[in-house]
């Protein structure tokens, strides 16, 4: 790729300008841009106008394609106006709110050695989907990998969602959170709730790392922010962000408690966290369940068990990486378990399930 030699001191889009008079007043007048350069002076070709971040070249002698302009306004305000020369612009809201699709619930079962396979996806991380159907839109399941280790290039981020988790299935993770102190590693069977924009940075990995992350809704907007940099040297542990409060579980200290006969679970404090908005959970021995939200799912962090549905066997003996979800009201089991077999249990309850309320 050729590099630019030069030192870059300003850029400018380029678009038609005719009619020049008409067109630069609009952007004036009507969506306060200013005008930095006229030429030639006495009879003009040309204005340049910036504004709102934009430096835009308005040229008569330029035809063609007038160009689609967005500017992200405060408040709800949807509008698409034309300017005089063509160009569409829209008004969005800079924050809009989150929204989830209607529920589409299913009973599915994603196998570790089943078709769908990985995929690359942001920062060249690997990702494999473990909630096909993704409920009609409202959940994203993913089983994420980082192959060779080492540095990850990555960048202060955030996601704009209602809920997010991270789980530490294999390796380890180097992270760091906005608030939450100096970096920390995220060790295997650990897990993390990110709340809602919650600054945060993947630094290192070991080889070989796995994860498995939840988010909802499925499709949400991930966004750099390049004004923070993280650490921030503060530690706040007790920070809402929207409601939410971030969780760093640690496997090592963790409490087994008995949660029926022969399972043992442990609360992850992601629903104290949240509100009740979810509830994770790690979970060993012959678990049963009827749900009754809108989520339930269970990835099988090790061993192997056989799964009922309704009394009926679903297919071959689970293994580590598979991944259930099934729908309310439907009955499982996990029976005929090995002494190892321990699930990842993740609930969003029906009290969840209505509105979701908008982002100051």
């Amino acid at each position: 790729m050729h590099e630019i030699d030069a030192e870059v001191v300003a850029a400018e889009v380029i678009l038609p300008g005719s009619p020049l008079d008409a067109t630069v007043t609009f952007f004036v007048d009507r969506l306060g841009f200013r005008v930095d350069a006229v030429r030639p002076a006495d009879d003009p070709a040309v204005t340049v106008v910036s504004g709102h971040g934009l430096r835009l070249r308005l040229d008569r002698s330029v035809a063609g394609e007038p160009g689609r302009i967005r500017l992200r306004v405060a408040g709800d305000q949807h509008e698409t106006l034309s300017a005089p020369n063509g160009t569409v612009v829209e008004l969005v809201p800079d924050r809009p709110p989150v929204r989830l699709p209607p529920l589409k619930a299913a009973f599915t079962v994603s196998r570790v050695a089943g078709a769908g396979g990985w995929g690359t996806g942001r920062a060249g991380m690997q990702y494999r989907d473990l909630l096909p159907g993704r409920l009609g839109g409202r959940v994203v399941a993913s089983h994420i990998g980082i192959p060779d280790g080492g540095p990850v290039p990555d960048y202060v981020h955030f996601h704009r969602i209602r809920f997010q988790m991270i789980f530490c299935h294999r390796g380890w993770v180097r992270v760091v959170y906005e608030d939450q102190g100096e970096p920390f590693v995220l060790e295997a069977g650990d897990c993390v709730l990110q709340p809602p924009e919650i600054r945060h940075r993947v630094l290192e990995a070991s080889p070989g790392l796995e994860v498995v992350e939840i988010g909802s809704p499925a499709e949400h907007d991930t966004l750099a922010d390049h004004g923070l940099a993280l650490p921030t040297g503060a530690l706040q542990p007790e920070r809402s962000f929207f409601g939410q409060r971030f969780v760093r579980h640690r496997a090592s200290t963790a409490t087994w408690v008995a949660e029926g006969p022969g399972v043992e679970a442990r609360d992850t404090g992601i629903g104290a966290a949240t509100g009740g908005l979810a509830q994770v959970h790690l979970v060993r021995g012959p678990l049963a369940a009827t749900p009754a939200g809108e989520l339930w799912c269970a990835f099988v962090r090790a061993g192997s068990a056989v799964l009922r549905r309704d009394g009926h066997v679903e297919g071959d003996r689970l293994v580590e990486g598979d991944c259930v979800s099934v729908p309310a009201g439907t009955g499982v089991t996990f029976d005929d378990v090995s002494a190892d077999f321990e699930v990842l249990r993740v609930e969003i309850p029906a009290a969840a399930s209505g509105p979701v309320p908008e982002h100051p």
